[in-house]
């Protein structure tokens, strides 16, 4: 049995130098006793620990770059099996050069399993270190100091990026596994243990702060909680102290949260209200009238909707318009002119029905949502598809239109349009392009909606489908005619 004694700090040549000797002598695995380096190990036995001479006309060992990387990544793992398995992959991967890609592999899983833990704790030491400020090296610059408790033999790996982040301040980082220290010029790193030092400083109160500021009781779990900030780490930060208490308290505080929104108004609803007090009062229109409805619709409050949108935006066109155009929800050009179909999607609408010879000032168009659903992204505000529950609230208006304008033939523009007019569930393509009856008056006819090709990215699919649109609306104009 061949023996061999290494520091085992994560250093990858410290391995690498011995590997090699193992391997050129054409020592098996099974034939090496890997040990980490320990003090009051026996003398005799760290003596003992150098490989034979090389094998002459033995090959060289060849080894894919993969692999390389996942040695350097193991190594810093603190089990003392890390260097044998290593050796035992170098040696097969001779025979089988696609080893590390064998998913099932005993030795394969344990290795990625070891870089995985120490991935996972080098990602916790730039999360959890928490520097002190133990004095100044001159008058613009200051000195820090942080105690980590890593599992692994990680400080080697991660100190780069500590030296990256905070290249302007002088700091030393101390673990039960090493040290680095950053002077400004140089990073510094031992391997002998350090003792925890007994620090504080003002800014542990801001972390506590920040920490109690950003606290969620409504969203608290405590599986995910502790998987992304495991108890071994708390002792160690300032906020941690008040976590206890903030769990302990969570139930109460949510209760509260829900006694009060009870109380609240939604988003933007007293804005809102108030533009509406501020509305000039025109007179009232006459009951069974469109400009009734409009007027009824203008303070809708049947969903959620209407809380964060401008104004309700109803349907316009004549009162006994034979056709009419249903849309999904008006866009934000739509929200804030008060009109359908006046924003990009719109524009291109007209354009195709002016080629097809059809005269919007003869269509009634209007939308299934009447209020613009978003997602504000700075200044911006992102179209978001209405859910069935706000389709089906809003239905209430679009059937009133329908009873009032009375259509012969209704276009729904989207899948959104078709499962508002319909009760069945079906795929906008399987019925695009055709004339359904929907009883002995009316007749619906289903196409996309014009926004749908403004987002086609590709150009050439762009055509073909502008292409299929404009077929479809010269179907309506035909409609249209043997209507009339």
């Amino acid at each position: 049995m061949r023996r061999v004694v290494l520091a085992g700090r994560g250093d990858l040549a410290e391995w690498r130098d011995a590997a090699r000797a193992f391997a050129a002598a054409g020592i098996s695995p099974e034939e090496i006793d890997w040990r980490e380096k320990d003090e009051e190990a026996d003398l005799a036995f760290q003596r003992d620990a150098m490989p034979p001479a090389p094998i002459m006309a033995r090959k060289p060992m060849i080894v894919p770059t993969a692999f390389i990387d996942l040695a350097e990544t193991v190594l810093c793992h603190s089990d003392p099996v890390r260097f044998s398995l290593l050796y035992r992959l170098l040696w097969r991967l001779q025979l089988d050069r696609q080893l590390l890609e064998v998913a099932s592999d005993e030795d394969v899983v344990r290795a990625r399993l070891m870089a995985k833990n120490v991935r996972r704790d080098a990602h916790k030491m730039t999360a959890f270190v928490r520097f002190k400020e133990v004095g100044a090296v001159s008058a613009d610059r200051r000195k820090f100091l942080a105690w980590f408790e890593p599992d692994h033999h990680i400080v080697r790996r991660t100190a780069p990026f500590f030296q990256r982040r905070f290249t302007d301040m002088d700091w030393l980082i101390a673990t039960p596994k090493g040290s680095a220290a950053w002077d400004g010029e140089r990073l510094m790193l031992n391997d002998a243990p350090c003792e925890k030092p007994n620090l504080t400083d003002a800014t542990d109160e801001l972390w506590r702060t920040y920490y109690a500021s950003i606290f969620n009781p409504a969203r608290l779990k405590l599986k995910a909680m502790q998987s992304e900030m495991p108890k071994k780490y708390w002792k160690n930060l300032p906020e941690a102290d008040l976590i206890p208490g903030l769990i302990a308290s969570a139930e109460s505080k949510v209760r509260a949260m829900a006694a009060r929104e009870a109380t609240q108004s939604l988003p933007f609803h007293d804005r809102l209200q108030e533009a509406a007090r501020n509305i000039p009062v025109v007179p009232e229109a006459p009951a069974g009238t469109l400009e009734a409805l409009r007027a009824d619709a203008a303070v809708c409050t049947r969903c959620p909707l209407h809380a964060t949108a401008t104004q309700t935006v109803f349907g316009e066109g004549p009162r006994d318009a034979e056709v009419m155009f249903v849309g999904e929800q008006p866009g934000d050009q739509e929200d804030i002119s008060g009109r359908p179909f006046v924003g990009p999607a719109g524009r291109l609408l007209d354009q195709v029905i002016a080629e097809a010879g059809i005269d919007r000032s003869r269509l009634y168009v209007t939308n299934a949502v009447k209020h613009f659903k978003y997602e504000p992204r700075g200044k911006r505000r992102i179209h978001q598809k209405p859910n069935m529950g706000e389709v089906k609230h809003c239905r209430w208006w679009l059937d009133l239109e329908m009873a009032l304008v009375k259509p012969k033939l209704i276009v729904a523009m989207g899948a959104t349009a078709l499962a508002a007019l319909t009760d069945a569930k079906q795929r906008l393509q399987d019925v695009r392009g055709k004339a359904i009856a929907i009883d002995d008056r009316r007749t619906l006819f289903v196409t996309v909606h014009p926004s749908y090709l403004l987002r086609i990215p590709d150009e050439r699919l762009k055509a073909e489908e502008l292409a299929r649109f404009r077929e479809d609306m010269a179907k309506i104009q035909r409609l249209m005619a043997a209507a009339g």
